[in-house]
């Protein structure tokens, strides 16, 4: 079933849940500077601070997609391999089995989805900040899953064992505040799959631009509870064969405003 709204158009919704469960808050438009400033700490060089557009209005959803709505998607045979409570966010999903996910849920007649844009999930994700994570310019365990490997990072292990999570795994959607704008978990927890082919940014030699380099690879944003805090900067940016498939790495949907 899809929704109607008399009198109003859709964008016009601050927020939208379907009946899947899944919970979508509208992005309006506006402009950011996208990427990090040369001083920001780990920063990296694909970084570029550009200024970007958002020309339309968009619903994000506001949380990871978990096993549960992965399931009520996909159905149970092909669901199996997915490990994992009902409220973890579903993981070992390639860019192509997301596509796929959407494919299938635009065919319900919910609504019309699609994964973010990498502009549109870092403008959703720094919520009008300009720090290096929307609430500061530094990270501890309080603040997002990271840290949690027991092989690679344990600096966040045993206060998060405090909180009931196991390690080597992510936590539950919304186990951590929302930034500014209501999305959670776009600091850690698991990577995210956005809809771009990653780019190289190259600075002209005499400073007066930069060009965009495409490569095959898919942009995956957010940092995960794998490794380091500071891989969950809002500018920090990572990429994967589109077929890959990691126990780090999700995706949250945009369901279009229009």
């Amino acid at each position: 079933m899809g929704w109607t709204f008399p009198g109003l158009s859709r964008a016009q919704e601050k927020r939208i849940t379907n009946d899947l469960g899944m919970d979508f808050i509208l992005v309006k438009p506006g402009s950011f500077m996208m990427g990090s400033p040369e001083n920001e700490l780990h920063r990296d060089k694909n970084e570029v601070l550009h200024k970007m557009k958002i020309v339309k209005p968009f619903y994000l959803q506001s949380t990871e997609v978990t096993v549960k709505q992965w399931k009520a998607v996909i159905g149970k045979k092909i669901f199996s391999r997915k490990k994992g409570t009902d409220n973890m966010p579903v993981v070992q999903v390639s860019f192509y089995d997301c596509q796929n996910f959407i494919k299938k849920l635009n065919k319900m007649n919910k609504g019309v989805y699609r994964l973010p844009t990498e502009a549109e999930w870092e403008y959703a994700c720094r919520a009008g900040t300009i720090t290096a994570y929307s609430w500061g310019n530094s990270i501890d365990c309080s603040k997002a899953m990271y840290g949690n490997n027991r092989q690679k990072r344990t600096e966040c292990i045993q206060h998060f064992k405090s909180m009931g999570f196991e390690s080597n795994q992510a936590a539950p959607v919304k186990s951590f505040a929302p930034n500014p704008w209501g999305f959670y978990d776009m600091h850690g927890n698991v990577w995210e799959w956005c809809s771009d082919p990653y780019y190289e940014y190259t600075k002209h030699k005499d400073n007066t631009g930069f060009d965009l380099i495409k490569t095959d690879p898919r942009i995956k944003r957010g940092g995960s509870w794998y490794k380091y805090g500071w891989y969950c900067r809002s500018a920090n940016r990572a990429y994967a064969h589109p077929g890959a498939k990691f126990k780090t790495t999700g995706f949250r949907l945009v369901l279009e405003a229009d």
